[in-house]
């Protein structure tokens, strides 16, 4: 298997479980900033030219959410459950990609993205727009996580990849994070793992070279 990233938020989920899973995949850096993701090759395995792409064998497969599945799948893993909780994991990885996503990804754009790619600093205006939509939303996942280990029962599944992929960069962002524990908690549970702490492998191995 091949799996196409970049080391940005969607990426994140499909690296982390690639590697939480141990799975026999290669990993190819696509350079975004030189454009490698809109090449004629690149846009042959996905028209939106977007990252994360994953091949196996004759399957090319874009959209993290669907990577991670098929992964922990491949895997035979619990990540991606086989009983009445698999409608569980769907429901909050459609949470996240229309509510919770939106409101929380925008502070990466505008803290992470725009100083890089565009050279241009956050808006202001634009993280106070969208930040009672972020404090909404978290307050659903914080009800969510009373009493839970992670966000389906007390396994951790691919939701919690997902739902939980803005947590790391809280700190250059400013996820106003400060009324929600149960979040918090969450995610240093999380950050025990060490592919969801280091997900990107190639980068660690060409830094180290």
């Amino acid at each position: 298997m091949k799996l196409y990233y970049s080391d940005t938020l969607n990426p994140r989920k499909a690296c982390a479980v690639a590697r939480h899973l141990k799975l026999p995949v290669e990993f190819i850096h696509v350079t975004l900033e030189k454009g490698e993701h809109r090449t004629p090759e690149f846009r042959a395995m996905n028209p939106n030219a977007k990252v994360p792409v994953l091949v196996d064998g004759e399957l090319v497969l874009w959209e993290s959410n669907a990577i991670m599945c098929h992964l922990a799948e491949k895997a035979g893993s619990d990540l991606w459950p086989r009983d009445e909780r698999r409608i569980e994991v769907l429901r909050w990885l459609m949470w996240d990609a229309t509510e919770f996503a939106p409101a929380a990804g925008t502070f990466y754009f505008e803290h992470i993205i725009k100083p890089r790619f565009l050279r241009s600093e956050a808006d202001p205006a634009e993280i106070a727009r969208v930040t009672p939509d972020f404090e909404r939303y978290a307050g659903v996942l914080e009800a969510q996580l009373k009493g839970r280990d992670y966000l389906v029962g007390n396994a951790l599944t691919v939701a919690d990849f997902a739902v939980a992929i803005t947590l790391p960069y809280a700190g250059k962002t400013g996820l106003p994070l400060q009324a929600f524990p149960e979040i918090r908690r969450w995610h240093a549970q999380l950050n025990e793992l060490p592919a969801w702490r280091e997900p990107f492998p190639a980068l660690r191995a060409a830094a180290a070279a």
